[in-house]
């Protein structure tokens, strides 16, 4: 370019500068190179980049990357001039800000002479914000044309404004058809009362959204359900102008819903399989009008009719029978084959040759029978559905169908499970044994053949002992293994004649026939010694035992009921007399049950009210002569009956549920006494306290011991827990746990009643127990008992051998206390010092025979 020519398009710049600032669109001038030669302040806003940056640059500064790429960064005039394709064919445009943020631009452009030299003049103005407006609005329109929901907006009154192709496609309305139309109207004609209109109406005026299920009709009359979300749509002033309808086609989902619904809970309700079947066909004909349904049972290689609320009475009695056979029927030739059979037109239809009159008379034209399988393919019946004109069953038949021989299926199959439940009803599955009902049945019969023999015949209820413990123990599997011995041990004593049966759990049923108070007794005493036989169980061995009690008819009663409530009440003395032993009622037993009842409700208002009390009887160290601790005993005064010895109400409270309730009262009661001798200068070393395994089932106990121990101002020393050996054979995995936890905290535990229980040293020696407490029955005649003291001897080598502390209850003389000394005891307590005491004798007592303070 030479100066002359230069100095030209300068002055022209300068000219026209001011009017080109004072235009509100971008402007850009280039020459034929597309050299940019001046941009305008607008031109700036929109592209980012500085006057002074753009001049003398291409143009191609401003397109996208893949262009710039394209044309190696710059718009080449010539043939390849994308510039004057854009003047030849206007339109929107990407421009690239400096800082790589696209927009849209429209371009004008035009052409300005300078002495013979074209410079271009292109208008630019920035319609990105319209362009993603019409990006929005074509989204907007396939998100609204192209799901698969169909879709309506209609005025404020209800009528169609306008649709998507989704209800096209769903309802077959052409738009001419639709439009204008009230929803209601054309969708659901005369489903509708003007009272719920008028409700729906209201809702919708409040800005409340409705979503309900309801059933719609196509064009063609066909029905269907539809999920319907209704959304109002308000003016800024709040009027109402548009409605949003969203219909969704839950046919299938409906129909099985609806018709699982109203069969499961007639099943449930144990409605005949008939009455389930005429339900569901009546259903089934309501959602489908132009159907009939017929429900077919296959019994014995023939069609039985179940349902077919709407055939005619004269076809189904002369199609009732029809053998399962091909050629006989849509029905027939389906259960032969096990494959749908579908006559669009029964006059012509092969498979009904020479029996079509009998559908056609009837009006029948077309039927279309479907096989009803169960799970293992076995044709139970058939379900179908009876047209009146031929007739091509259309989609919404074929899913109407899927759903109910399924429904059929499973109330078939349900049927024969009953059937065969009703069957196997009489028996005990574990054991093979007559169960209640079939036991009651039984023993009706052997009465009243006894009756009129006028003979005698027994009665025995059998309560396995220690149950629980050994389910617990062995788990499921091995109580089971136990039930299923114990049943064919009963079976191997006694005789054809008699009858043995389950009640439930570990009760058992034996009626001996012509037996009277001395065989009963006899074979009673059998019994007993075969159950006792050992029985393996994993790595164990167990001798299981029984408690028996028998009642004699006619003299305990006349009927089973009563003489198997006479027989658990002598079953119930007999366990409550040291288990594994018989006894014969006797009508003080009632007495004995009624009184026990009584002392259970005394207990328990005992607890609530606070009438028991604790005595306390000395530990005394044998070879000082101190005071080792003192233990804890419950006692029972009561305001009527007396006192109530604790052999007495501690198994009444283990088998009332009690025992849990005692041991924690018994904890709290007794630190509380520690603490008050304490405060009064008597220094007791520690309490100990009994507790049950029930104690032990609740993890909550560590907590508790420490909130006692807190409040009462002890320390964890003060205090001794004593367990039976019980807690061996205890199948809670809690137990165990919070043995260790209450050890963690200090508080010493103490095996009581050692070596009376189920002892086993692998389990003793998982325990952290801190002393044994020898049981008072193997003190009782140790002085002239060699095996007494040979046995008392074995325990203190256990205890030494452990490193426990070993302490001997029910020491009575001095003979006793020097031997037992000998052996190697420690601690003794017994009569011997003083028996149990309450609180302040027990204070008085230490203070006169204790006079030295045995250190804390």
């Amino acid at each position: 370019m030479d100066r002359q020519l230069l100095s030209s398009t300068e002055d022209m710049l300068q000219l026209f500068s001011a009017a080109l600032e004072q235009i509100g669109n971008g402007v850009i001038l280039f020459d034929d190179a597309n050299t940019i030669l001046y941009v305008n302040h607008a031109m700036e806003h929109i592209s980012g980049w500085s006057r002074a940056e753009l001049q003398g640059k291409n143009l191609g500064t401003l397109a996208p990357a893949s262009m710039r790429e394209r044309y190696n960064t710059r718009l080449y005039p010539g043939s390849s001039n994308r510039v004057q394709e854009l003047a030849a064919d206007p339109h929107d445009i990407q421009l690239i800000r400096k800082d790589d943020v696209p927009c849209w631009i429209s371009v004008t452009l035009s052409q300005i002479a300078d002495n013979g030299r074209s410079i271009h003049l292109a208008l630019v103005n920035d319609v990105t914000a319209r362009r993603l407006a019409q990006a929005r609005e074509r989204l907007l329109s396939l998100g609204f044309d192209e799901t698969q929901s169909a879709v309506l907006i209609t005025d404020a009154e209800g009528r169609i404004v306008h649709l998507n192709k989704g209800f096209r496609r769903l309802f077959g309305f052409l738009d001419s058809e639709a439009m204008g139309q009230y929803v209601p109207t054309l969708l659901a004609p005369d489903s509708y009362s003007p009272e719920q209109i008028a409700a729906y109406v209201a809702r919708l005026v409040a800005g409340q959204p409705i979503r309900a299920d309801e059933r719609l009709y196509r064009k063609n009359g066909q029905p269907l359900w539809c999920s319907v979300s209704t959304n109002p749509i308000f003016d800024d002033y709040g009027t109402l102008v548009n409605l949003v309808i969203v219909l969704m086609d839950i046919t299938r989902t409906k129909v099985h819903e609806v018709l699982q619904h109203k069969m499961l809970d007639a099943m449930v309700r144990e409605v005949p399989t008939a009455e389930v079947m005429q339900m569901m066909c009546l259903e089934v004909e309501k959602i489908a009008p132009q159907v009939l349904c017929s429900v077919l049972r296959v019994e014995d290689g023939r069609l039985r009719h179940l349902a077919a609320p709407s055939l005619p009475d004269t076809y189904i009695r002369l199609v009732d029978g029809v053998p399962v056979a091909p050629k006989t029927g849509s029905c027939g030739t389906a259960a032969h084959s096990g494959e749908p059979v579908l006559s669009r037109d029964i006059a012509t239809d092969p498979n009904w040759e020479g029996i079509s009159h009998l559908a056609l008379q009837h009006g029948l034209a077309a039927c279309w029978s479907t096989p009803i399988k169960a799970n293992d393919g076995r044709v139970l019946g058939t379900f179908a559905f009876y047209y009146r004109q031929p007739y091509d069953p259309d989609a919404f038949h074929h899913r109407l169908v899927e759903v109910i021989v399924h429904l059929c299926a499973l109330a078939l199959e349900r049927e024969e499970a009953r059937n065969r439940i009703r069957r196997l009803a009489f028996y005990d599955d574990l054991t093979g044994l007559p169960n209640r009902s079939l036991l009651h049945a039984q023993a009706d019969q052997a009465i009243t053949a006894a009756s009129h023999q006028g003979q005698t015949l027994a009665v025995m209820f059998i309560d396995l002992d220690r149950f629980k413990q050994i389910n617990d123990s062995f788990g499921h599997p091995g109580g089971d293994e136990l039930l299923r011995t114990v049943a064919r041990r009963l079976q191997e004593e006694t005789g054809p004649m008699d009858i043995v049966g389950r009640l439930s759990g570990d009760e058992f049923v034996v009626i001996l026939n012509r037996c009277d108070v001395p065989a009963a007794s006899e074979r009673s005493e059998r019994i007993l010694r075969t159950l006792g036989l050992p029985l393996p169980l994993g790595d164990m061995e167990i001798r299981p035992s029984a408690s028996i009690g028998i009642s004699i008819f006619p003299h305990d009663g006349g009927e089973m009921d009563s003489l198997l409530h006479h027989a658990d009440v002598a079953m119930y003395q007999a366990k409550h007399n040291g288990r594994n032993r018989v006894r014969f009622y006797s009508s003080e037993m009632d007495e004995c049950a009624q009184e026990r009842m009584a002392l259970e409700a005394a207990l328990r208002e005992a607890l609530e009210l606070g009438q028991l009390q604790l005595y306390y009887q000395p530990q005394i160290d044998i070879h000082s002569g101190a005071l080792h601790s003192v233990e804890a005993l419950a006692r029972w005064q009561h305001p009527r009956l007396g006192s109530v010895p604790p052999i007495r109400f501690i198994p009444l409270a283990e088998e009332a549920g009690l025992i849990g309730d005692l041991g924690q009262w018994a904890l709290r009661e007794a630190c509380r006494q520690l603490a008050r001798w304490r405060r009064d200068g008597l220094e007791v070393p520690s309490v100990s306290v009994n507790l049950s395994p029930t104690n032990f089932h609740s993890a909550a106990l560590p907590d508790c011991i420490s909130q006692i121990l807190q409040q009462e101002a002890l320390c964890a020393s003060d205090l001794i827990l004593e367990i039976t050996e019980d807690i061996l054979l205890d199948g809670d995995p809690i137990t165990l746990q919070t043995l260790h936890q209450v050890h963690a905290l200090g508080v010493r535990l103490s095996m009581d009643d050692f070596g009376t229980g189920y002892s086993s040293l692998s389990y003793l020696r998982q325990l952290p127990i801190s002393e044994l407490k020898l049981d008072r029955s193997f003190v009782r005649g140790i002085e002239g008992d060699k095996v007494a003291s040979a046995l008392t001897q074995a325990i203190a080598h256990i205890g030494q051998s452990l490193q426990l502390k070993v302490v001997a209850e029910g020491v009575e003389s001095l003979e006793q206390l020097r031997l037992l000394d000998a052996q190697g005891y420690q601690i003794a307590q017994g009569f011997h010092f003083t028996p149990a005491l309450p609180a302040p004798a027990l204070a008085q007592w230490v203070r006169e025979h204790l006079p030295v303070a045995v250190p804390v």
